[in-house]
């Protein structure tokens, strides 16, 4: 995943405390310039047109393991919504690549004692109000017993706008005040919007998009204001009370606070908040106020609708028996990836974990397209039945990632414009695979698998390998790249090229043939017998060469660092699931990379890896982090299995060992049956924290991939054998030629 090491060498990370307050970011230095005089703290009287504080405090991103996730099944409606620790987060628009909103929250006030929030304040249930569809509910209840909101959350399928519906009690009789405060961040960055109250509306504006907040019952007052200086929470935190209605915030970090007329009694529970977006403030309030006048219970049953439709083409394999719903909502969430304007193009999450949401006017590797995630989740969408998504995302890499050379960038924008640079050739392999799962054999397919095939044979086999920090000899990207060979070569076959096709398999046998003298060794430190090692940089797997794990890693022995990934090589048919180097080298992997935790067993990526949380908790990139342990590995092992098992001819035990898989993945899913990218291997120091081992970390949730690795296992449990194998690739090599 992310190269973090290349990414700083890009971006400065924001000098403030990332750590999340009560407020939006760190409100210490703001707390400090209102003491200091240097921030007027406007008195009542004084709280009225243009806002003081400009620019406000950096705007920064919500954390990224998200309970829940929704869009429209259409492309009329160009917005996503993602839900998370009791609120709305981040809305997406135009594009899936674009956050426009950081966060809606609620905020409830007696006017008198008290104020808080329903992110800060409250215990969260999440769950969802359809089970055919991605529509969620939240329910936020206070610690101290005092009130209750439930917010409802849709859609428009005719326009880009989001509501939510909310219905507000008082557990206490007493009369309350409900607030509704929007950070909007349009274009990716918050740093540079303008707010201002138009009419009932509060609309935000920078140079490309706009977005605008209404309410039914309309607001009774309206401010924006300034983050950590004018804004509604620091408002109301000071006397429980909105003082200040500021008509205007040019150019910064602007916070909108809307007073709603709800009062948590009988007769002031329930409002309708619509949040519209255009490319002008004008078309953003007329989507708003349109979307508004449909009312929430059109727009929901329309929005539920169209999932209903879509999974009604959807295939349920037997399999998921007792796990229907996260099945449903794992292909819902792989569709509900992909872009509406550059169609194909499937984002890895939608979510900026650590690190990735804390550098000012950046919101994370994550909301890019890599081919590699695209290629798990289209194939998972083809098995699923959605081919003409499947077909779509081919098309979209073809067209719009591809390069001149035939090569693939290592990522790049929904537009298919590269970012980040490196050349990792698993992920040139994979749209050839791709293709040739899709049976596309045609002219112009050709032309694509010609230029792509020519830049593994060019660059080939040492790449960059599938974690992406690290060149060398790697099992995992030599097996993608002899299986892309060999079905290239159907390809060229199909189109008249024997020259080219003879080509083509003649160098995978050659890389096939020299595989274990890279990658297997025979005398390192992990094992007696011939074990295969994460990778090698000098193609010598009997020599000690080092090399310096990234992300703070040591400097190790490249005969001492295994990886899980070795088992791409059965997965795509380039060796035997009996095949005696494979079967010494798992117990290896699961000594040093296999953890059992209560809710499965589960691999770490390799030994040394420092992609993850500190043993506090703490986000990746701060001092002592650790790599944790990843969810698509059991369905990786699942997938062995069914392999090893037909070889066996033993299909009851392997049926009954990738179920167990199946099994442990779907219970690391979370409330909102969200699929994490890690999960926790160990318990918290005492007094550091509460998680515990086989739940969810703060990593990227959802994970288009772990989504899409347990809908492709239990395609290939009811199959029998791993369904992504291309049966070119297993016959030729003499495996199983289905």
């Amino acid at each position: 995943m992310p190269d973090f090491g290349r990414f700083c060498a890009e971006a400065t990370i924001a000098p403030r405390n990332p750590t999340p307050s009560r407020r939006w970011t760190p409100v210490l230095a703001a707390t400090a310039l209102l003491v200091a005089g240097l921030v007027p703290l406007a008195s009542p009287a004084q709280a009225s047109g243009l806002a003081p504080g400009a620019p406000g405090d950096i705007a920064l991103w919500t954390a990224g393991n998200k309970s829940g996730f929704g869009t429209s099944t259409t492309t009329a409606s160009k917005v996503w919504y993602t839900l998370g620790r009791g609120e709305l987060s981040e809305i997406y628009y135009p594009d899936l690549g674009t956050p426009a909103v950081r966060d809606l929250r609620f905020v409830v006030s007696d006017g008198k004692t008290y104020a808080g929030s329903d992110r800060d304040d409250a215990t969260h249930v999440v769950r969802l109000a359809d089970p055919h569809s991605l529509s969620y509910q939240q329910v936020d209840t206070d610690k101290a017993g005092r009130w209750r909101i439930t917010k409802t959350f849709t859609t428009d399928p005719d326009r880009s706008a989001v509501q939510v519906k909310v219905h507000f009690e008082s557990l206490t009789r007493t009369a309350l005040r409900l607030y509704a405060v929007l950070d909007p961040s349009l274009t990716n960055s918050g740093d540079d919007d303008s707010s201002a109250t138009d009419g009932a509306a509060l609309v935000a504006h920078d140079a490309a998009s706009a977005s605008a907040m209404v309410a039914s019952p309309a607001f009774s007052k309206t401010s924006s204001g300034y983050l950590g200086a004018s804004d509604g929470w620091t408002d109301l935190e000071q006397d429980y009370q909105m003082d200040w209605s500021y008509s205007s915030a040019p150019s910064g970090n602007v916070v909108q606070t809307g007073r709603t007329e709800l009062s948590g009694k009988a007769g002031g529970q329930d409002l309708t908040l619509s949040l519209g977006f255009g490319p002008t403030g004008a078309s953003a309030v007329s989507t708003a106020n349109a979307s508004l006048a449909r009312g929430f219970a059109a727009t929901a049953s329309a929005y539920q609708s169209g999932w209903h439709d879509y999974l009604g083409t959807i295939n349920t394999p037997k399999s998921v028996a007792g796990h229907e719903t996260l099945y449903d909502v794992s292909v819902m969430v792989l569709a509900a990836s992909e872009d509406k304007t550059f169609r194909g193009a499937m984002i890895a999450a939608p979510a900026m974990a650590w690190v990735w949401g804390q550098i000012a006017g950046y919101s994370g590797p994550y909301h890019l397209v890599w081919s590699r995630d695209l290629y798990q989740m289209a194939t998972a969408r083809l098995v699923a039945g959605d081919r003409a998504g499947a077909d779509r995302s081919l098309q979209w890499l073809w067209n719009r990632q591809q390069q001149p050379d035939g090569c693939f960038p290592q990522n790049s924008q929904v537009d298919g414009t590269p970012h980040w640079p490196n050349l990792q050739l698993d992920e040139v392999a994979d749209p050839i695979l791709l293709a040739w799962q899709l049976g596309e054999h045609d002219a112009a397919t050709w032309s694509h698998v010609k230029r792509a095939a020519a830049c593994i044979l060019g660059n080939g086999p040492v790449t960059q390998e599938r974690w992406e920090n690290e060149t060398g000899y790697s099992p995992s990207s030599i097996a993608a790249e002899i299986a892309g060979l060999v079905t290239a070569a159907d390809i060229a076959a199909a189109n008249g090229d024997a020259g080219a096709a003879s080509t083509y398999r003649s160098t995978a046998d050659s890389w096939r043939a020299s595989l274990r003298q890279w990658t297997v060794t025979r005398n390192g430190p992990l094992a007696k017998a011939p074990y295969f090692v994460r990778l090698t940089t000098d193609g010598k797997a009997q020599a000690g060469t080092t090399y310096q794990l990234s992300d703070g890693g040591p400097i190790v022995d490249q005969r001492s660092v295994v990886d899980p990934s070795f088992l791409e090589l059965v997965r795509l048919g380039v060796l035997r699931a009996d095949d005696p180097d494979v079967r010494s080298t798992i117990p290896v992997v699961d000594k040093v990379l296999g953890v059992t935790t209560p809710t499965g067993q589960f691999w770490h990526r390799y030994n040394g890896d420092g992609y993850g949380e500190t043993p506090t908790g703490g986000g990746f990139s701060e001092p002592g982090n650790t790599g944790r342990l990843w969810p698509i590995f059991a369905g990786e092992r699942g997938e062995y299995e069914l392999a090893a098992g037909q070889l066996a001819r033993d299909s009851a035990t392997a049926h009954s060992q990738a179920t167990a898989r199946l099994d442990d993945m779907a219970r690391t899913a979370n409330a909102g049956l969200m699929m994490p990218e890690q999960v926790w291997d160990t318990s918290p120091p005492a007094g550091s924290g509460s998680f515990q081992p086989g739940t969810p970390t703060l990593s990227s949730t959802p994970l288009g991939w772990s989504h899409a690795q347990l809908v492709r296992l239990a395609w290939s449990i009811d199959a029998g054998f791993p369904v992504e194998r291309p049966a070119a690739v297993s016959c030729r090599y003499g495996g199983p030629c289905t």
